[in-house]
C-alpha cells in the first residue's frame, strides 16, 4: 500500500492576514521614527526674498519719456517683491509690496479704465465706495473700491492712464501708499 501523506515540512509560523497587518503596523513605526528622528536634528532654512530696487525700473521709465507713479519711500517694513514694466503702444507699471505685516500691496498703472483694473486685480463683485480727497498726491481725488474678501482699492487717472493701488494690506497701508506717490523725475 501507498502512503499519501505529505512529506513536506509545514512552516515555522502560520502565515495569516493578522501577521500581515502587524508586519505593515511595525514597518510604518519605524518610517515615522527615522522621519522624527531626522527632522529633530535638522534646520528649516528661512528664505527672506531679496528687495528689489524699483526706484532703477521707475529712472528707467522715465527715461524713455513716461510719467510713472510710484512711492517715493516705502514705509517702514515694507519691501518690493517684484517690479515690472512692459514697454509698447500701451505701457504697464506693476510693483508688487510686502508690508510690515506679510500682506500684499500692488500698484497697477495702465492706460485701461478703473473698473477693468479693478474686476482684473481686486474682482469683480468689489463694490465701489465714495471718492476721497487726498492732498499732496499724484491726483487730488482717488475712487474707493472693497471686495467681500477684505480686498481694498482706490483708483485715479493721470493723464490717460489708471493708477491703481489695491491689495490685502489694510486700507490705512494702502491709503499711506497713495500720500507717498509721486511722479517726480528721478536722476539716473
Amino acid at each position: 500500500m501507498t502512503d499519501t501523506t505529505p512529506t513536506g515540512r509545514p512552516g515555522r509560523y502560520p502565515r495569516t492576514t493578522g501577521g500581515l497587518i502587524g508586519s505593515i503596523i511595525v514597518l510604518v513605526l519605524v518610517v515615522i521614527g527615522i522621519v522624527l528622528f531626522r527632522g529633530a536634528f535638522r534646520e528649516t532654512p528661512t528664505y527672506e526674498p531679496e528687495p528689489i530696487d524699483y526706484l532703477a525700473l521707475v529712472t528707467s521709465v522715465q527715461q524713455v519719456g513716461l510719467t510713472p507713479a510710484y512711492p517715493a519711500q516705502l514705509p517702514e517694513g515694507w519691501y518690493v517683491k517684484d517690479a515690472s514694466f512692459t514697454p509698447g503702444e500701451r505701457p504697464v507699471l506693476d510693483l508688487a509690496m510686502t508690508t510690515a505685516d506679510d500682506r500684499f500691496a500692488g500698484l497697477h498703472q495702465e492706460d485701461r479704465s478703473a473698473a477693468e483694473l479693478v474686476d482684473t486685480y481686486v474682482g469683480a463683485d468689489a463694490t465701489e465706495g465714495d471718492p476721497v480727497q487726498i492732498s499732496g498726491t499724484v491726483a487730488p481725488e482717488w475712487q474707493t473700491y472693497s471686495d467681500p474678501g477684505g480686498d481694498h482699492a482706490f483708483a485715479a487717472e493721470l493723464g490717460e492712464e489708471t493708477v491703481l493701488v489695491y491689495g490685502s494690506a489694510s486700507e490705512e497701508d494702502l491709503r499711506a501708499l497713495v500720500e507717498s506717490l509721486t511722479t517726480e523725475k528721478l536722476t539716473p
